[in-house]
């Protein structure tokens, strides 16, 4: 706990005797007074030390290590949960980006509650670390949130047209940025926000917690994000993106709350996050119709691992359905989905273009699903009307091998495009238990194309069995040669109130 002692009261601190009724200050009395005093002082001069060097030093893992440290504090912060802390941010970042290029810098948000409305990670090398007491605050005063353009390849905002509101954590352009903690806290406060998309009062479309674009070298880890107002971390056109060790909680009715949503981005590693969602824990995603197509920016080489996710309406991973820019080379591994509305899900349509090829998943469990598969190639939705209705999507080659699901209640809905088909799907080794209200059609198979083998129950006909299995690539990924360092932080500014003269 920070500790927080006034020193001057102490000083003025009394202490007298009474001899008689009357007051004395004897030369031994007067000793034991001055003595006192300097014991009290000397104790909390010690306390203040101990406390100062608890959070002023300290080991923690990343992918850059930096040579420079402050504190919010050292830039006015006030962690009280009600003066709000966006000039902080914003001063803090905007001084420690001088160390860019002279071993970087590392700004440390120490125990507690932080309003803030957006900021900008403004400067490369740099890291931004939570304490696992520190909770950020998003403010729900629209004012601290700017209005910027839409995303290139989306054409316009995905609650309105025109602008959005620019994320609580944003940053462009940098490379070797980290945002991390010690399981610290940011909290989206989302429920005005969600409260307007649902009265059709919002007039552009809502935040997300965190978005990097155009960046390289990215780290997200080690942190609680809760309730968002809309998506919680979303890398976009950026490479070599790391997100690690999430816990990302959100009610399950709360609109378009997706988890984690990889757009244009190559070289990614999603691991070990768990994620309660009110729409997609993953979805993966590269534009939207014409825009996406014209921008050209696919995801791919995205390695996705050991992840729990409960999503009733929605999917533990999904591809697209914006995805018109591709998506390929996805690998998925060791999830556990609990109580979600499918496990994969292809969403696309006509006029979507693009293609979702190469795809590979294994090592799945599933209990409580209404669909363990779900591909559909009617998903509709177009950011406005002048998509080519002859732009058709190329959905092949969909690996699935090495599942078991339980209490499920129909095995796959697999519906492609009439006219374009769904190839090169193969499903194999792969157990679902039905639930006891299952539907009457376990498969439902229309417009695709494929294999199945040690599928139970026995797949729909357009699935032909085959005796080998479906294939997983054995080669890592260039992002799974990235490795975590042990780093040591040691904050270069001293405690107290003027420690504002020292920058």
């Amino acid at each position: 706990m920070p500790v927080s002692l006034s020193l001057d009261k102490i000083n003025r601190e009394e202490y007298m005797v009474s001899l008689k009724g009357k007051t004395s200050t004897s030369k031994h009395t007067k000793m034991h007074r001055i003595v006192t005093n300097l014991q009290v002082m000397l104790v909390i001069a010690a306390t203040l030390s101990n406390a100062g060097r608890l959070h002023d030093n300290f080991r923690y893992c990343a992918i850059s290590c930096r040579a420079n440290g402050a504190s919010l504090t050292d830039f006015g912060g006030v962690g009280d949960g009600t003066t709000s802390n966006t000039k902080a941010f914003q001063a803090a970042i905007g001084h420690l980006g001088q160390y860019a290029e002279y071993g970087g810098s590392m700004l440390f948000v120490p125990p507690g509650k932080w309003l803030t409305g957006s900021f900008n990670l403004t400067t490369s090398h740099f890291t931004l670390f939570l304490h696992t007491d520190a909770v950020l605050l998003a403010s729900q005063e629209e004012s601290e949130w700017a209005v910027i353009d839409p995303l290139p390849s989306y054409g316009r905002g995905r609650d309105t047209d025109g602008g959005r509101y620019i994320s609580l954590i944003f940053g462009t352009n940098l490379t070797d940025v980290i945002i991390t903690g010690d399981n610290g806290t940011i909290d989206g406060q989302g429920e005005s926000w969600w409260n307007k998309f649902h009265k059709g009062e919002l007039q552009y479309t809502r935040p997300y917690l965190i978005e990097i674009m155009y960046s390289k070298n990215v780290q997200i880890s080690n942190l609680t994000l809760l309730n968002s107002p809309s998506w919680n971390v979303h890398p976009i056109y950026s490479s070599n993106v790391i997100v690690q060790g999430l816990t990302i909680l959100a009610p399950v009715n709360s609109p378009n709350t997706d988890g984690i949503n990889p757009d244009s981005c190559t070289n990614t590693r999603i691991e070990d996050c768990y994620i309660v969602s009110g729409d997609d824990c993953i979805a993966v995603k590269s534009g939207w119709d014409q825009y996406g197509i014209a921008f050209g920016m696919p995801t791919k080489q995205l390695v996705i691992r050991r992840l729990t996710c409960i999503s009733p309406d929605s999917a533990v991973i999904a591809l697209g359905s914006e995805m018109s820019g591709g998506i390929e080379d996805v690998r998925a591994e060791d999830i556990l989905a609990i109580n979600s509305e499918s496990g994969v899900r292809i969403k696309t349509a006509v006029g979507r273009g693009g293609y979702v090829k190469d795809i590979y998943v294994r090592g799945m469990t599933m209990k409580t699903m209404k669909w363990a598969f779900w591909m559909t190639g009617n998903y509709g939705s177009h950011p406005d009307n002048n998509y080519d209705p002859n732009a058709f999507p190329s959905i092949q080659n969909i690996n699935y091998r090495d599942m078991v699901a339980e209490n499920v209640t129909m095995a796959a809905r697999l519906e492609g495009i009439a006219g374009d088909p769904f190839t090169g799907i193969c499903i194999s080794n792969v157990t679902i238990e039905m639930a006891k209200k299952a539907k009457k059609v376990i498969w439902n198979c229309t417009d695709v194309e494929g294999v199945s083998s040690s599928v139970v129950p026995k797949p729909c006909d357009k699935l032909m069995n085959q005796e080998s299995g479906c294939d997983f690539p054995e080669v890592p990924l260039p992002i799974d040669n990235v490795e975590i360092q042990s780093c040591y932080y040691r904050r270069k500014f001293p405690l107290g109130d003027h420690v504002l003269k020292h920058l």
